[in-house]
């Protein structure tokens, strides 16, 4: 089982890197990457997860209503991508159930930082995936914990996936800076441990980030971004159907391990 989830926020990455950008202009970058997943998604016949932030879904209701026709799942992201209070757990999800029309029952913090998992049950949440259950100086410090699902306070924690023994990350990042035979290795050793695999990635990184004046990103976030990166999904996608993997919603798999745990 491979679960597809792609955070769905305004584009303020370059914020980090010392870039302005106008407000429009990180709604029109990720929607022009996420109507590009949503064709991918139809073309390879797959549904995923949208984790999207309120503040994006509430000035893209048409792209929250594309995701939603696609038969695709709506979670949370958050109410905004770089500003958290404990009270947009909540916020977020009436907002974007009210927006989308469907029931939210999943999250995933901004930035995949910690966050309360007490609060998280409190604010009605069946799963939790903000977990990259691995060692990255700087932004992750989590090799003590589970690398597989769990549960905490009574919430299904759906960490991201990670590679055996070494636990090298399968996340965004890996696709941007390793060869997809060696994706594929560690991929199909990940899913032989855990039975699935949980991968995300970003809207944005359709986009050609090679352009360091507009956006500052180093080579190893900005490396086969754009084109080069939509035919490095579509190539693992059709690799993991020829081996047989299925893909699924998050809320679908999570609703399935609740049912069996209860």
């Amino acid at each position: 089982m491979i679960l597809l989830g792609f955070d769905v926020e305004e584009f303020d990455m370059p914020l980090e890197y010392g870039k302005t950008l106008p407000f429009d202009e990180q709604l029109a970058i990720s929607t022009t990457g996420t109507l590009l997943i949503l064709e991918l998604l139809k073309t390879a016949g797959i549904k995923a997860t949208f984790f999207c932030t309120a503040n994006y879904a509430v000035n893209k209701p048409d792209i929250i209503a594309k995701m939603v026709a696609g038969g695709h799942e709506i979670a949370s992201h958050g109410y905004y991508h770089s500003d958290f209070k404990v009270e947009h757990l909540a916020q977020s999800k009436v907002k974007l159930e009210e927006i989308s029309g469907t029931k939210v029952t999943g999250f995933r913090m901004a930035r995949m930082m910690p966050v309360d998992e007490a609060e998280i049950a409190k604010a009605g949440y069946a799963y939790n995936t903000s977990m990259n259950p691995t060692f990255i100086p700087g932004r992750y410090n989590n090799l003590k914990k589970p690398r597989a699902w769990y549960f905490d306070y009574g919430v299904l924690q759906i960490p991201a996936s990670v590679s055996p023994l070494v636990r090298f990350p399968l996340f965004w990042l890996t696709f941007h800076n390793v060869s997809l035979s060696i994706i594929k290795f560690m991929s199909a050793a990940a899913h032989r441990k855990d039975g699935y695999l949980n991968l995300y990635f970003h809207p944005w990184e359709f986009t050609d980030l090679k352009q360091p004046e507009r956006f500052g990103f180093p080579n190893y976030v900005s490396k086969n971004s754009g084109d080069d990166y939509v035919k490095k999904i579509k190539a693992f996608i059709h690799w993991a159907q020829s081996k047989g993997y299925e893909f699924m919603r998050t809320d679908e798999f999570a609703k399935g391990i609740i049912k069996d745990n209860r």
